[in-house]
This record gives structure tokens, C-alpha cells and sequence, in this order.
């Protein structure tokens, strides 16, 4: 007998799992939509150069490529969701000129998993708002995202917040070439200060100091004074200080908080602030976002955007329980007979199933029986 194993990093969700993920994506969706988010639904595959833009190399490594037969061009199987939202709010949405509430849900595959315990099939679950630039939106996203979390169980949440536009400030100011900010960038985000210290070596006051302060300046919301003092006043640092506070004014006592200057792990197309959730029991974030404006520039808009993102699979094990409904055995050789009575009972919601082999109620999960009482049908508890 053929044993039927699948690829690494990619499981089955068996029939009561299935039932918590439905489930729990259904409430989240609902959450969304009465906040405002319109329901879109991408397709799964399309053309690489709308799915991956120029540049952006860890999302071109995770994207599946395979050769369209019908038009000779080369597809991919999307690796993430939030470049086709943005391709529906720049091309298809076009006509929209005020902000635009978009959410989502489907599946994402992955060339490589991102973690050892990580599915190469996330369940990506999100919400994006387009089209307005203001602290406000990023507060709306972020509350959104702690929102849903606390809704399927997950308690004692953290909340980590970063501004990659201050390091994209400083390391313009300071002109650096592009390939020297790269590896700064990558040695930052991994709070490598050894590295950091030998690649700003040659690079000019006051930005040399700012660079080796940055691994420092993380903590409470008093790190952000910290800054403050230690970091040079251009423009893009003083806005990214300045939302950073804002959001640490608007969240206090809502959540715990922690700030990082070198959090910079967000996707290639994130200009702002990053955000990503945590919570005891976890060793990873449970969900992520940011700001990415003008994500839809290459597709003929660019705008602001803000949204979050979740893998449903990852809170699998604290989703709330959803037991199968139990159901009315209807015996087959009945079944004919009775089959308008089956209809009106399904179409009222009942589950009714067909006992072809004379299973026990506990096999067929069954806890009635339709029975026929005189001239009638009836539903009768199981004796």
C-alpha cells in the first residue's frame, strides 16, 4: 500500500479543525465587514510581474513560477495577497477617489516556509484601507488587527511598533550608496551592532552616531525621548518619532507596547510604520502590518495604504471549539419517500443524514430520527 505523504510543510486540516478555521475566518470577516471592509477575492494565480514587483528579492524567492500554456508568459502562484489587493484598489477600483476598505481571505503558497514550525500554505486573513495618509488609519488597522486576535482567544497581547522611514530618512541624508544601505538595513533588522559598527566606519557625523544608536533605542514609549536626543532632526525622523508617540498615546492601557528602531522586518514594499502582534505562548508574531504607500504606483495609482495580515493556521490551537451539529438519521430505505420532508428540514438548517448501513446514532453523530407517525413524517428523539 502506497504511503501517501505530502510535501514538507504542508498539512491537511481534517473535518473538526476545518470547522474551527471556517469558523473563526467567518467571524473574522464579519468583524471586518462591520467596520467597513468590502470582501474582494484575488485569484490564486497570475502573471509574475503584477505578483512581484522590481527589486523586492525575498518575495520573488517565495513565489511557485510556472509557464501559462494559453499566453506563453510566465504566472505564479501568489505568495501573498496584499499586492493583489493593491492591484484592485489601482486598476479595477480606479474610479474610487476617497478611501477605499478592503479585506480578505485564501490561501497563499510558499517556496520556503518562514519558520521551522511554518506552513508553505498559510491561510492569510487581512484588511487594508486606502487612500488616507493620517495617523488615524494606521490606529484603525492596528485596533482591527488586536480586535480580531481577541476574538478567536488570544490573550495578553504585545504589540511591537517600528518606522522603517526613519532609517530610510537617516540613510538618504546621509547618502548612502545603495548597497552599503542594504546591508545596513539587513544587519539592523538582525541587531548585528558589530556589523553595523564596521559598515558605518566611514560614514559622516551626525548619521555614523545615529546609526550605532539605533540597535539601542528599544523599549517602553520612553524610548522614544531617547530618540529624540540621540537621533539627527531631518524631517523623516521627526514624523516617524512623532507617530510613534501618537501611537503610544492612543494605545495606552490597551494593550502592552514596545518600540524598536531597528524593527524592520516588514515586507520590501512597507514605508512606515510596522507593527506586529505577539503573545505569551507563542514564539513567533501572530500577525504583522504597516504602512505601504504608493503600493499601487506600478499599477497606475499610488496612494496611501495601511493593513495587517494573519496566517489562520498559526492560531489553530486556540481556536474557540466548534462541535458538528448533531444530526436527524433518516433510514435509506425512506429516504425516497420522505425526500420533501428532508428538503424542508435542511432548508431550515438541519443536518440530515442518510443511514445506509444501519450505523449507530454515535457513528452517524446523530441524536433524532425521522420516523413515519401515521400519515406523517416526524422527527423522534433516538430511544
Amino acid at each position: 500500500m502506497r504511503n501517501w505523504l505530502l510535501p514538507e510543510h504542508i498539512a491537511d486540516i481534517l473535518p473538526a479543525t476545518a470547522r474551527q478555521v471556517e469558523s473563526a475566518k467567518s467571524a473574522m470577516l464579519d468583524v471586518f465587514r462591520t467596520a467597513g471592509y468590502e470582501l474582494v477575492l484575488p485569484p490564486l494565480i497570475e502573471y509574475m510581474d503584477s505578483l512581484v514587483s522590481d527589486g523586492d528579492a525575498a518575495l520573488a524567492l517565495k513565489t511557485f513560477r510556472l509557464d501559462d500554456q494559453l499566453s506563453g508568459q510566465q504566472l505564479g502562484l501568489r505568495a501573498d495577497i496584499s499586492p493583489q489587493v493593491a492591484r484592485i484598489d489601482a486598476h479595477l477600483l480606479a474610479e474610487r477617489t476617497g478611501v477605499t476598505r478592503l479585506c480578505y481571505s485564501g490561501s497563499v503558497v510558499h517556496t520556503r516556509p518562514d519558520g521551522q514550525t511554518s506552513s508553505r500554505e498559510p491561510l492569510q486573513v487581512g484588511a487594508e484601507l486606502y487612500g488616507f495618509a493620517g495617523i488615524e488609519a494606521d490606529l484603525e488597522i492596528i485596533e482591527l488587527m488586536l480586535s480580531t486576535l481577541e476574538l478567536v482567544g488570544v490573550e495578553k497581547l504585545r504589540l511591537d511598533v517600528g518606522n522603517v522611514a526613519i532609517f530610510r530618512g537617516l540613510a538618504s541624508a546621509a547618502g548612502l550608496r545603495p548597497e552599503l544601505s542594504q546591508a545596513l538595513f539587513v544587519a539592523l533588522k538582525s541587531k548585528d551592532a558589530a556589523s553595523v559598527a564596521s559598515l558605518v566606519g566611514d560614514v559622516a557625523e551626525p548619521y555614523r552616531s545615529a546609526f550605532l544608536a539605533l540597535p539601542e533605542l528599544y523599549g517602553p514609549a520612553s524610548v522614544l525621548e531617547r530618540a529624540r536626543k540621540r537621533l539627527p532632526s531631518i524631517p523623516e525622523v521627526d514624523l516617524g518619532l512623532m507617530q510613534l508617540a501618537a501611537i503610544a498615546t492612543a494605545l495606552e492601557g490597551r494593550v502592552e507596547l514596545s518600540f524598536d528602531l531597528t524593527e524592520l522586518r516588514g515586507a520590501f514594499y512597507h514605508t512606515g510604520l510596522l507593527f506586529a502582534a505577539y503573545a505569551p505562548g507563542w514564539s513567533g508574531e501572530l500577525a504583522r502590518g504597516g504602512r505601504y504607500d504608493n503600493i499601487g504606483r506600478r499599477f497606475g495609482r499610488a496612494r496611501p495604504a495601511t493593513g495587517f495580515s494573519l496566517d489562520l493556521r498559526d492560531l489553530i490551537r486556540v481556536l474557540p471549539q466548534r462541535d458538528s451539529a448533531r444530526g436527524i438519521c433518516v433510514a435509506s430505505k425512506i429516504a425516497r419517500a420522505a425526500a420533501q420532508t428532508i428538503a424542508e428540514l435542511r432548508a431550515a438548517g438541519n443536518v440530515v443524514i442518510i443511514d445506509y448501513l444501519g450505523e449507530s446514532a454515535a457513528a452517524l453523530n446523530c441524536d433524532r430520527q425521522l420516523l413515519a407517525v401515521g400519515d406523517a413524517w416526524q422527527v423522534v428523539p433516538f430511544n
